[in-house]
């Protein structure tokens, strides 16, 4: 027994190790720094008028899915974004498509899924999360927003991000994605060199445009992200490594996950839904049981409501959206991620 905790131990250590060295500086930094100039840098009450009740759902839903994207959250972390945009806005079906586009494909999980478990992974999650957000938003709209009574949209709220804001984040995004793709095939080297000139030439403009008020309220907002996922991250990394070295010697993942079917894709569907995923800590999950024998269908279905689900996150949509609101969103996200990797699954045995 004494032997078997040691090993666990050790292959939770060793995950651990590999994924700190190789991902931390080029990945989570930058992501981080975009999550904080996201919260400290954008004018929250354009956001709002653009997500209202009385905006067209041809303008708000895209702007949900699109806005989204840039938000390197988990499932927990945009409970709060999501609650405060259905407080001010009373409006269910967009605070409730940030809710799972966020976490289920943000910039971060989705350039990350593809540098571990390759691009057409990683295109496939972009394209089932967009196309079921908008299914989720169509069905929350058609139990809650259509008989809202519709309030006036408010007057020149201002602009939605001002022009030196723009140019950091693009600079920034730049940062997280030029290293791992230029570096894709080299060492890895090369991407902290690539790394290390374009945060430098960041930095020098921030400091350069932004008071230092503004650059103090940009790193406390970054610094609560990383005092809230950092911890459960390496947690996450710890026990998949733990996980991999329990079932390395199974066919447990190969009986129930493997091959392309409806019961592989509901079964991971499941998994992921109870389980709780910091940003990112899927793909690895997924590349391990991949391994394993894993199919293809199930890990899109994993990635999808791993990160978009879990009972941490449930209970607190049922507390802060209400729990009718709560039962059909989660049963809504557990059909669609379903049905995705069920139908990728298909594809990838006819492809």
């Amino acid at each position: 027994m004494e032997y078997l905790i040691e090993n666990l131990l050790v292959a939770g250590l060793k995950a651990l190790e590999e994924y700190v060295a190789l991902h931390v500086l080029t990945c989570l930094v930058p992501a981080f720094l975009i999550a904080g100039a996201l919260m400290s840098m954008m004018n929250k009450a354009v956001l709002v008028s653009y997500l209202g009740a009385a905006t067209s759902k041809l303008r708000s839903f895209p702007l949900a899915v699109i806005s989204s994207f840039f938000l390197a959250v988990c499932s927990c972390t945009v409970i709060p974004i999501a609650s405060g945009i259905y407080k001010r806005t009373n409006a269910t079906a967009p605070a409730m498509m940030i809710l799972w586009v966020a976490p289920a494909t943000n910039i971060l999980a989705v350039t990350y899924t593809g540098a571990i478990l390759g691009v057409e992974l990683a295109l496939a999650r972009i394209i089932a999360a967009i196309s079921t957000a908008f299914i989720v938003g169509i069905v929350l709209y058609y139990f809650f927003d259509r008989n809202l009574e519709i309030e006036a949209l408010p007057t020149n709220p201002g602009r939605l991000i001002e022009r030196k804001a723009f140019i950091l984040f693009v600079l920034l995004i730049a940062t997280l994605l030029l290293p791992n793709y230029l570096g894709l095939g080299k060492p890895y080297i090369f991407k902290v060199e690539v790394f290390g000139v374009l945060i430098l030439a960041t930095m020098l403009y921030a400091v350069k445009s932004f008071s230092m008020e503004e650059l103090k309220y940009w790193m406390l907002e970054t610094w609560f992200f990383v005092k809230v996922i950092i911890p459960l991250l390496l947690l996450g990394v710890f026990i998949v490594g733990v996980i991999g070295e329990i079932l390395k010697n199974t066919d447990v993942i190969y009986v129930w996950l493997g091959g392309e079917g409806l019961r592989q894709s509901f079964l991971a569907t499941i998994i992921g839904a109870l389980s709780y995923f910091a940003t990112m800590t899927e793909a690895p999950f997924v590349e391990m049981l991949m391994r394993l024998g894993m199919g293809s269908g199930a890990a899109l279905a994993l990635l999808l409501a791993g990160p978009g689900l879990s009972l941490p996150n449930m209970l607190a949509i049922g507390r802060l959206f209400g729990v009718r609101r709560a039962v059909i969103y989660v049963l809504t996200i557990i059909v669609l991620s379903t049905l995705a990797g069920y139908v990728y699954g298909i594809w990838e045995v006819m492809a």
